[in-house]
């Protein structure tokens, strides 16, 4: 029966568009036209393509208009995938691209199998990456007003003699300088209200994520990161935040590849050459990752800090930070001592490190650190 058939459909997805194509099995790919992005126009185009078979099968574009079209297909029981753009295959010298021809290339691909499909993370998780990238874009902001105000300094001429890392002695001396003249110190103190909006904004924030965190199903993997060397509590919840659920990686190998840490290679017969890092994935999750990865560069030990963020959590959990610090640090010793850069030395740690990231949020789940645990 034709009923039977799987009909592929291909959405291109825009702000205020979506434009439309199918193909019934095997057959030629044909044109639905153009709708709107309301609920009423998915909601018509869903009864058209329930009236054309029982099966289908639809993929968009992840792109910025978020998860809302899959989250509303899905619901309405339809296979709908998400896949990423940059793995969508593209013929050499393909010089023409409409939303036409997108949306038949996908229904193309989607047939052919060869369409792979982003991670969408639940409502929850997606809220709470949300409130953590506030709180990353805060962060930035902070970075640059002080970066413009360092700058308005040089430009006249305004040194500071110390170490200008903006600690207590730091901003001291900015507060208590003054201009000659009115104008320039209009400018002086805008740039230092800029600077004290964005840090009352990063305290805000970062005290709504420590209470949302609480509250998040990942808090026990966010617990048991905390054990390790150099993943406090902000780069725990920034890699977790982004990563979201680490189960659906079957192996630590597939994480390591979507952080993009595993080196490019181009090999052909007999001949293997292996590149620098590709760099795929979240490019911040994978900052995150190298930032913690520099502090096994110096000898195995266990701090007061670590102490401190040891209380509660189960001893399998703490067992395994410390054999990660013990081999990471090794790892890194032995690299330096073959001569390699220490900034290739620290991607090598920074690649088995989210190993351990992965293996320690994994057993931290499954032996659900208890709430009562305390955070650094």
């Amino acid at each position: 029966m034709e009923n039977d058939i799987t009909l592929y459909v291909g959405l291109d997805v825009h702000k205020d568009s979506i434009t439309v194509a199918y193909a019934l099995g095997m057959a030629e790919v044909e044109q639905l036209g153009k709708i709107g992005t309301s609920k009423a126009d998915t909601d018509r185009l869903c009864k058209r393509l329930q009236s054309k078979a029982r099966h289908i099968r639809i993929v968009y574009e992840a792109g910025p208009c978020g998860y809302g079209l899959y989250r509303e297909l899905t619901q309405k029981g339809f296979d709908c995938m998400v896949c990423a753009p940059s793995l969508i295959p593209k013929k050499p010298g393909e010089r023409i691209k409409t939303d036409r021809r997108d949306a038949v290339k996908l229904v193309r691909s989607l047939r052919a199998g060869d369409l792979s499909a982003v991670y969408v993370p639940s409502v929850e998780d997606e809220a709470f990456r949300d409130l953590s990238r506030a709180w990353v874009s805060a962060k930035d902001d902070l970075k640059r007003a002080r970066q413009r105000l360092k700058a308005f300094l040089l430009s006249h001429g305004v040194r500071y003699t110390g170490r200008a890392d903006w600690g207590p002695a730091h901003r001291r001396w900015i507060s208590a300088f003054v201009f000659d003249t009115v104008w320039q110190q209009l400018a002086f103190d805008e740039y230092r209200r800029a600077i004290e909006d964005r840090l009352a904004q990063c305290s805000r924030l970062k005290e709504a994520l420590r209470e949302a965190v609480v509250n998040w199903r990942f808090y026990p993997a966010v617990l048991g990161l905390q054990t390790m060397r150099g993943v406090q509590f902000t780069t725990a919840i920034g890699i977790l935040a982004e990563l979201g659920d680490l189960s659906r990686f079957a192996h630590p190998r597939q994480l390591m590849a979507w952080l993009g840490v595993t080196p490019a290679e181009h090999s052909s017969g007999e001949k293997r050459r292996q590149g620098s890092i590709t760099k795929n994935g979240n490019s911040y999750a994978r900052k995150l990752l190298i930032e913690a990865a520099w502090s096994y560069r110096h000898p195995a030990r266990v701090s007061p800090q670590i102490q401190r963020r040891h209380e509660g959590i189960p001893k399998a959990i703490v067992d395994r930070s410390w054999d990660a610090q013990v081999r990471l640090c090794r790892r890194y010793r032995k690299l330096a001592a073959r001569g390699k850069n220490p900034n290739i030395a620290v991607v090598a740690v920074a690649r088995e490190l989210s190993g351990f990231i992965w293996d320690i949020s994994q057993l931290a789940m499954s032996l659900a650190v208890p709430n009562e645990a305390r955070e650094a």
